[in-house]
């Protein structure tokens, strides 16, 4: 893994290894996969696309890796897919839904858990329309870079499908990644013609969280919609009482859920994690984690990295209706490398996201 661990949305990084290591953890205390043990590497990039590519490099190179999981961002997949791609090494359930990692037909080495952005924003697109929000009434916060572009396509793609075709009139303000600069992102979106009674966030906590304080002195009435990159335990803990409402799409379900994979996800902190909270990060990392191990489970595993790395392929590519236990059956093919397309909107009450139905904002 390469993800931010020391600088950058460390929260990200740190919850998805929590939740792979979790995992692991689970598979090796039963004796692990066909006798042989897992060992998670993870390296820290900052969030930065050059160190990314460092410790790709590194991981596959030095260390031999079966496989790369879980890595935090899309600045960082930018150049981490090509690497993975060339060197033929998998890249599973990176902690993006950009469509860089999902194109048609599939990269062979690229495999994804989650709903992508254009899903998550499609979803929020359909939720405020049916409660009566205007397209015009529309406005967007987001980080300026490949993670931002992707969720703003999406929210266009579905707003024209939907019959707005005047998408560039929308107010749309953008801040620097890994900084908290939002004040000219928010300038721009209270300089609109049309005062927006949502805006839709695609950014990271520190950034978010900075421009919901600001923004809500002006339009204390306005829903911030938020993707699911955005770190919910995270932004609720930088918000404190001001995140009241909040919306959070998610890319697994609630965390109190009676679904099989969230209890056994639960189960398996309270014995190998006893101090970690439960979190949706944590909870993603998990259930891509179990994704891999099957996978490695279905393979012939030898000790011939190009072989092994080819096999694993393989057996992903027929991982059909798999019970992941999140209310529906995920797959792979070789026409999609992503699981799941399901996403759970959900809304920050008294410092917890609760599971939100979009009725209940009328």
């Amino acid at each position: 893994m390469s993800t931010p661990l020391e600088s950058g949305p460390v929260a990200l990084g740190q919850n998805t290894r929590l939740g792979v290591e979790t995992y692991f953890d689970s598979i090796n205390r039963s004796g692990g996969v066909h006798g042989r043990t897992l060992r998670l590497l993870a390296l820290d990039d900052g969030y930065e696309p050059n160190k990314a590519a460092l410790n790709m490099r590194q991981l596959i190179d030095d260390k031999k890796v079966l496989a790369v999981i879980g890595n935090v961002g899309t600045p960082t997949a930018v150049v981490s897919a090509p690497i993975a791609n060339e060197t033929r090494t998998i890249l599973m359930g990176a902690v993006t839904g950009a469509g860089l990692l999902r194109k048609t037909p599939p990269e062979r080495y690229i495999f994804n858990y989650r709903a992508s952005y254009a899903e998550e924003t499609a979803a929020m697109i359909d939720g405020l329309l049916g409660i009566g929000v205007k397209p015009r009434e529309i406005a967007f916060f987001t980080q300026n870079d490949g993670y931002g572009d992707s969720g703003f396509a999406g929210a266009v793609s579905a707003l024209k499908a939907r019959g707005f075709a005047e998408t560039d009139t929308l107010a749309h303000g953008r801040y620097t990644r890994n900084t908290t600069h939002i004040e000219g992102a928010l300038a721009t979106i209270l300089d609109a013609e049309t005062e927006p009674r949502a805006i839709i966030m695609v950014g990271a906590y520190p950034a978010c969280a900075a421009f919901i304080r600001e923004a809500r002195k002006d339009l204390p009435r306005a829903l911030f919609l938020n993707v699911s990159f955005v770190g919910s335990a995270a932004l609720s803990k930088a918000l404190g009482k001001e995140g009241e409402g909040v919306i959070v799409t998610q890319v697994t379900p609630a965390l109190n859920d009676t679904l099989p994979g969230v209890q056994s996800y639960r189960e398996a902190l309270r014995q190998y994690r006893a101090d970690a909270t439960p979190d949706f990060l944590s909870l993603e990392g998990f259930l891509a984690a179990r994704l891999l191990v099957e996978g490695i489970r279905r393979a012939t595993i030898t000790d011939k990295p190009a072989d092994d790395r080819e096999a694993l392929v393989n057996a992903l590519e027929n991982l059909r209706d798999f019970d992941l236990g999140i209310g529906t059956p995920v797959r792979f093919d070789k026409s999609d490398h992503q699981a799941s397309h399901k996403v759970w909107p959900t809304r920050l009450t008294q410092g917890e996201f609760q599971p939100l139905t979009w009725s209940q904002l009328r």
